[in-house]
């Protein structure tokens, strides 16, 4: 691990889930968010690094995805998830993305990442063809064969909306998700249409915490 410090990370980043547009997770107006609409998360959510490093290796022009599912009503909400990482980098380049955005490097994941600072599950990372297309308001992701989101367009007359896995401290934008389609195993494997989603930025770093 002390090959990939210190690390830093930036980009653009993107995400959609089944909770009805503005998602009530979010910070909305200053105003701390609450449950989920249907008190269980299917999701997914995307990153684009145009700037990084973990130690010696670049990281930039790489990109990740991660699929999700939580239920609130199980004790501290646990998070079943699996991590693609882009097979356009090589080993040591995709361990260093996993090992960011798993929390085994520190930094901005101890305290901006529900799946690390919550018990969770990992079930797999996953070298994949990671294709990512953060357009504002037109958005789109796909992982391999197993997952694609698309965005319709943004929420228009909204307040101000942050999310804490980019930041609460950087600005975004609520979205429609036209498509949330996953093939995986269960609980991981679902179809969703007119959901939510969110676009941001991100900075994340090992010396942030």
């Amino acid at each position: 691990m002390d090959a990939f410090l210190p690390w830093s990370i930036s980009g653009t980043y993107l995400e959609a889930c089944n909770c009805d547009p503005i998602c009530p997770c979010r910070r909305i107006g200053g105003q701390q968010g609450g449950r989920s609409t249907h008190g269980i998360c299917l999701g997914a959510l995307s990153w684009s690094i145009g700037e990084g490093r973990a130690g010696d290796v670049d990281l930039a022009g790489l990109g990740a995805v991660l699929v999700l599912r939580y239920s609130d009503d199980e004790p501290r909400s646990p998070w079943t998830f699996e991590l693609y990482v882009d097979e356009r980098g090589d080993e040591h380049q995709r361990n260093a993305i996993a090992q960011i955005l798993t929390g085994e490097l520190g930094g901005t994941p101890l305290r901006q990442f529900p799946w690390v600072f919550k018990p969770s599950d990992l079930r797999a990372v996953i070298p994949a063809k990671v294709e990512i297309d953060h357009t504002p308001g037109r958005g789109w992701f796909r992982a391999g064969e197993d997952l694609v989101v698309r965005i319709s367009g943004p929420v228009v007359d909204q307040e101000p909306v942050t999310c804490v896995i980019p930041g609460h401290d950087r600005s975004g934008r609520e979205v429609h998700t036209e498509l949330i389609s996953v093939e995986r195993d269960e609980p991981l494997a679902f179809e969703l249409r007119g959901t939510c989603g969110y676009e941001s930025t991100f900075e994340y770093s090992s010396s942030d915490s």
